[in-house]
């Protein structure tokens, strides 16, 4: 009887550190369904059903579907974030900057697919409020990584750094996409694969534009 008053009452998640949890809670069902299905296929109610919420229950803590994955991308690129920055430190040059960047998004799938849709989809339907905190969190993100870029390549500056890493999401969201085609798509490169190797593999792709453009920056000088 304890027990199921106890089970209840975390249900309804009262305290702060239990609305904590089920913040957390969310997330992590949103992330998860988004690796296995893409994110622009998750509906609110997958999530709520993944947590075991209606979707009335979830909006409590989130205001959209949107604001959720909002809140996954800055989770999850600031976990990008630190890994470029780490492989920054030890890198010199355009091309070993591209290796960086690129690798830390190769690295992280989910990031990846947030990074796709973050224009296209999950701004929409957010309060002012959400997209204030997310677009001052990526200005952040892109000049912390920029200046970065700039110990490494010394011909760009904290603008040009800033630029490079905005133009490295851009290449994601055009890239990305191209790993998991549908199933129409699997097949026909199955039957003509000519077709296939136009559409090269992300990170060796992604490696290279990142560096081209890096030059470019320093050509604008």
């Amino acid at each position: 009887m304890v027990l199921a008053v106890m089970e209840a009452s975390f249900q309804r998640a009262r305290r702060p550190e239990q609305k904590d949890q089920r913040r957390e809670d969310i997330l992590a069902a949103a992330g998860r369904l988004a690796l296995e299905s893409g994110v622009a296929r998750v509906s609110l109610g997958d999530i709520a059903a993944a947590v075991g919420l209606a979707k009335s229950n979830v909006l409590r803590y989130f205001g959209t579907r949107e604001e959720i994955y909002l809140q996954l991308a800055m989770r999850e690129g600031n976990e990008w974030a630190a890994a470029a920055l780490a492989a920054l430190r030890g890198a010199s040059g355009f091309s070993a900057t591209a290796a960086a960047l690129a690798d830390a998004y190769a690295d992280r799938p989910l990031y990846c697919d947030l990074t796709t849709h973050a224009e296209t989809m999950l701004e929409h339907n957010v309060s002012v409020a959400a997209l204030r905190v997310y677009k001052l969190w990526a200005i952040d993100t892109y000049f912390t990584v920029g200046r970065q870029i700039t110990t490494a390549c010394p011909q760009l500056t904290d603008t040009d750094g800033a630029s490079l890493v905005m133009a490295a999401s851009a290449f994601v969201a055009k890239l990305f996409p191209l790993t998991r085609p549908p199933e129409a798509l699997r097949q026909l490169y199955e039957q003509e694969p000519e077709i296939a190797r136009v559409f090269p593999p992300l990170r060796p792709t992604l490696q290279r534009m990142i560096a081209a453009t890096a030059a470019g920056l320093q050509a604008t000088h």
